[in-house]
C-alpha cells in the first residue's frame, strides 16, 4: 500500500512499519537534531582540520630551529678554528725570521688546526673512512682513477686522493681513490 500523504507532501514523516527503527523515530520526531548533529559534525571536522594545520605549521617550525640550532652548535665550534687559520696565515707573512724556522713554525700551526678539526669532527661521531690496501666498496668508495699494477690486487684501493667521513654508521661523504688494476 502506498502512502499518498508522503507523496502529497515531502514533509511529512513516512510511518511505514518496515522502516520504523528506535533511530528513525527519533530522526522523524526532531528534524531539528539532524540539523544540530550535522552542525557539530562539520564543526568538529574545521576544529580537526584546523588543529592538523597548526601541528605540520608546529612541526615545520621545530624542524627549522632544530636545524638552526645544529647549525648554531657546529659554527660556534668552528669559529676558533677559523681564527687558528687567521694566524697562521699572519705568522706566514714575510719577516725577518729564517725560512727554516718560518716554515717550522708555520707548520706546526697547521698541526694544530688539524688536530683540533680532527678531534671536532671525533666528537660529533665523524669518522674517516679507511682506503689504502682495501678492497674497492663502491658504497664508499668513489673511484676516479685506475691503474695498471702488478704488485697490487685488481680492484685494490692503492691511494686516496681526498678522505671519505661516516657519521655514525651513514655515510657522509664517500673517499675519492685511485684503484689498481690486472693488465
Amino acid at each position: 500500500m502506498t502512502d499518498f500523504a508522503h507523496d502529497a507532501d515531502p514533509q511529512t514523516p513516512r510511518t511505514d512499519p518496515e522502516t520504523t527503527t528506535p533511530q528513525n523515530m527519533a530522526l522523524q520526531e526532531d528534524p531539528d537534531q539532524i540539523l544540530r548533529e550535522r552542525d557539530d559534525y562539520r564543526d568538529r571536522l574545521l576544529r580537526s582540520i584546523a588543529e592538523f594545520d597548526n601541528y605540520r605549521k608546529r612541526i615545520e617550525r621545530e624542524r627549522r630551529e632544530l636545524a638552526e640550532f645544529v647549525s648554531f652548535d657546529i659554527l660556534h665550534e668552528l669559529l676558533p678554528l677559523v681564527d687558528d687559520l687567521e694566524r697562521a696565515l699572519a705568522a706566514a707573512a714575510p719577516s725577518s725570521e729564517s725560512t727554516a724556522q718560518t716554515v717550522a713554525t708555520y707548520r706546526t700551526g697547521v698541526e694544530l688546526i688539524h688536530k683540533q678539526l680532527a678531534e671536532l669532527l671525533r666528537k660529533r661521531n665523524v669518522t674517516p673512512i679507511e682506503t689504502k690496501g682495501v678492497d674497492f666498496d663502491p658504497h664508499v668508495h668513489q673511484a676516479v682513477a685506475t691503474e695498471a699494477s702488478a704488485t697490487h690486487r685488481d680492484n685494490e684501493v692503492i691511494e686516496e686522493l681526498r678522505r671519505g667521513y661516516r657519521l655514525g654508521e651513514r655515510l657522509l661523504r664517500p673517499a675519492m681513490v685511485k684503484v689498481a688494476s690486472r693488465g
